[in-house]
């Protein structure tokens, strides 16, 4: 298994994870669930109209916190936002209900990104750390 798929498997298993990036000084969190493993690189993807876009924007720096039972994990990275809009088209056509709210009609703009410079903490309740580049 790869890391990527490892990390991939723990956000399943999560089912609803956090995205933490900041606002000027201030940190900023929400639960996301999104998430696709293609060709061995983890994407993700918010509405570009929302504040958690602009922030990632204004400051590439961000981190994923999930936990599963008793374990979590800790990415953190730097976003690289896709520059073409076929990774987004391929998610609205597997996803319907995602096209009923970004769509030509509305105007509104499925951002995909994926995470690079980053690293993984998988820890335990007993202190067991596993820590890997991604």
């Amino acid at each position: 298994m790869t890391n990527a798929e490892k990390v991939n498997e723990f956000l399943d298993r999560a089912g609803v994870w956090f995205f933490l990036t900041t606002d000027g000084d201030q940190p900023k969190g929400r639960p996301f669930r999104f998430h696709l493993l293609q060709n061995d690189t983890l994407y993700f993807g918010t509405g570009t109209f929302k504040k958690v876009f602009r922030q990632m924007t204004a400051n590439p720096h961000v981190e994923i916190l999930a936990v599963r039972g008793s374990e979590f994990l800790r990415y953190d990275g730097t976003v690289v936002l896709e520059e073409t809009d076929d990774l987004a088209e391929a998610v609205l056509a597997k996803a319907p209900a995602m096209r009923e709210v970004y769509n030509d009609s509305t105007g509104l703009r499925l951002g995909m990104f994926h995470l690079t410079d980053g690293t993984v903490e998988i820890c335990t309740a007993t202190g067991e750390k596993e820590t890997f580049a991604l």
